[in-house]
């Protein structure tokens, strides 16, 4: 088994944040994504999308998509749990990770990929005022999250989730995205501050 990983980029960085939060050390390829060797032939070979990370088992079986990945380590490593508990804690973690992705990593991906200058070879074409036009959509949902976290420790409840991965690879995201982090949302800041200094968010 092994896993190409990206390095900073936010995808493999929230792979190996799970793994850290598991416990789970597994051999890592690493891959220049600066250098486009996520574009190269052999990954193109395991992810015809051109992505980032990739996990090949031992038997050659391909898992790509970072939740996918994640996913398939708590069906074998249920504890601690990641995807929650129950039926209820299952649904709402998936509710939160969908919502943390959907409308706050995609959108701060979709301002950097488009306005940062890095990206010009990547994002084809580039188009600066959609960048500039997912901004606010990032920063409204930081109201909604703000929300949230004012009644849990966790974004998904009272425990640290998958949901949370997101959310911290997505604010860790704000300074190349040029998003500036709101004074007004203190619960997302006492949050963000307390999974920034857990020991797996320097994965």
């Amino acid at each position: 088994m092994k896993l190409y990983d990206g390095g900073r980029a936010p995808n493999p960085r929230r792979v190996r944040i799970f793994l850290a939060e598991k416990g789970i050390e597994i051999p890592s390829v690493p891959i220049d994504m600066g250098a486009m060797g996520h574009r190269s032939a052999e990954i193109t070979a395991l992810n015809p999308l051109q992505r980032l990370p990739v996990l090949e088992l031992d038997d050659g079986t391909i898992i790509t998509e970072s939740v996918a990945i994640s996913r398939y380590f708590e069906e074998l490593n249920p504890e601690p749990a990641l995807f929650g508990k129950g039926a209820v804690g299952k649904a709402q973690v998936e509710m939160w990770q969908r919502r943390v992705e959907l409308h706050l990593l995609a959108t701060v991906a979709a301002a950097f990929r488009h306005i940062h200058p890095a990206m010009v070879e990547w994002e084809v074409p580039q188009i600066p005022e959609w960048g500039e036009a997912n901004k606010p959509k990032a920063l409204a949902f930081l109201d909604i999250l703000d929300e949230r976290l004012g009644k849990s420790a966790f974004i998904a409840g009272d425990d640290y989730s998958i949901a949370d991965i997101t959310g911290l690879v997505a604010i860790d995201f704000f300074k190349p995205a040029r998003i500036q982090m709101p004074e007004h949302v203190t619960h997302v800041r006492r949050w963000h501050d307390a999974v920034s200094n857990r020991p797996s968010a320097k994965a």
